[in-house]
């Protein structure tokens, strides 16, 4: 997920903000670990990494996501990306501002 911030009325493109799946993308990309991993190898290498988990910069440890996933060897990092989806969802939803924060975060202002 990535949503673009505000312009600043300037020419230069901005940068989008990556939250959920695509912030620990990035992360995976930026570490030294190799496929297949183990869950353990992830949380050393990853687990106390900060992820947001949306557009406003909350974020969450991937240690607590990669304790909601029941999967213990990853054989490819989309595999991993796709087991934490769901509980990145889910803890997005049970922790956002509710519907007015939810719309608020679609708007681009």
């Amino acid at each position: 997920m990535g949503v673009r911030p505000p312009s600043n009325g300037d020419d230069d493109e901005p940068e989008s903000i990556e939250f959920g799946i695509a912030a620990v993308d990035a992360a995976l990309r930026s570490a030294d670990l190799t496929f297949p991993a183990t869950k353990d190898d992830v949380e050393a290498a990853l687990g106390h990494e900060r992820i947001p988990y949306d557009a406003h910069g909350n974020d969450v440890s991937l240690g607590e996501m990669l304790a909601e996933v029941q999967t213990r060897k990853f054989d490819t990092r989309q595999e991993l990306l796709n087991e934490l989806h769901q509980p990145f969802e889910a803890y997005r939803r049970e922790h956002s501002g509710g519907v007015f924060q939810q719309v608020r975060s679609m708007l681009p202002f």
